[in-house]
């Protein structure tokens, strides 16, 4: 039996999410049979766990770099013999600022396709990531509501989601050129994916400011129920990290939320995002 065929996916919830088994990093990267394989168990899962991966940063960049061309980020730091892994480290005296749930980068014209975590220093004890699914969300509206929004956008801002940083001393002058760089942009409320051709709701908290051409109430309160249903507990999934976990997901098509329930404890991750398509 071929590599491919002996992996499985086990379900991690009735939405998104599952476990691969029968395949590590190096098999994705080295073998174009099992990398089609793990990427249709994507777009389909949405989001997919491994554990147990080494936690060489070259062996996730390369693990991540079959998925597509590496997206670097304005705001984060990268591991010195790896550029292209980022750092995301939270600790007492420097926390996460980042506590919502959101899609990845929706402030860019071509939003990432797809992120990857993997642990690396996780705390004892919290500091889970939680994930929706924005196409269950879509499917579970009524066809009323989904004619509703179909022809709506959604407008995306860089400052809005970094908002916190631009406020601490010297924070507007670290980010002048990526402002610069990511004026706002407008998305379709409703994106169709690419590859699955699944329809999804494509708002999120950390980005979004609101819909064009409504006025601000509406748009208001239009975001405040969407951005609710989306989360909704039957539409997420849970994941309890160990070092050398790596999950990788569908930015089209999901949100994420950290947990931030671990400080003062240590918690250190390596991020990768790749470019994306414009969305429509």
């Amino acid at each position: 039996m071929a590599l491919n065929e002996k992996i499985q996916v086990h379900k991690a919830s009735g939405a998104l999410g599952g476990f691969v088994h029968g395949a590590s990093l190096e098999d994705v990267a080295s073998s174009d049979a099992v990398y089609q394989r793990v990427r249709a168990l994507l777009v389909d899962h949405e989001v997919l766990f491994f554990r147990d991966q080494p936690q060489d940063p070259q062996v996730f960049a390369a693990f991540a770099k079959s998925f597509g061309d590496v997206l670097g980020h304005p705001a984060y730091t990268t591991v010195d013999d790896a550029p292209d892994v980022q750092i995301l480290e939270s600790t007492a005296a420097n926390p996460s600022k980042i506590e919502v749930w959101h899609s990845d980068m929706t402030f860019m014209q071509t939003p990432p396709s797809f992120t990857l975590l993997q642990g690396q220093i996780i705390p004892a004890f919290g500091g889970d990531t939680l994930w929706a699914s924005a196409t269950a969300a879509y499917d579970a509206l009524s066809p009323q509501m989904q004619a509703f929004l179909q022809p709506l956008q959604a407008v995306n801002d860089f400052r809005h989601g970094f908002r916190e940083s631009l406020a601490e001393p010297g924070g507007a002058e670290r980010l002048a050129p990526a402002i610069a760089e990511h004026p706002p942009v407008e998305h379709p409320l409703i994106r169709t994916h690419p590859e699955s051709g699944r329809k999804a709701i494509y708002v999120n908290a950390l980005f979004t400011t609101h819909i064009a051409g409504l006025p601000a109430k509406e748009s208001e309160a239009l975001l405040a129920f969407l951005y609710r249903h989306v989360v909704t507990e039957e539409h997420t999934v849970r994941l309890s990290w160990q070092p050398g976990t790596v999950a990788i997901w569908d930015n089209r098509s999901t949100q994420h939320k950290p947990v931030n329930d671990f400080l003062p404890q240590h918690r250190l991750m390596h991020r990768v995002t790749l470019t994306g398509d414009q969305p429509a």
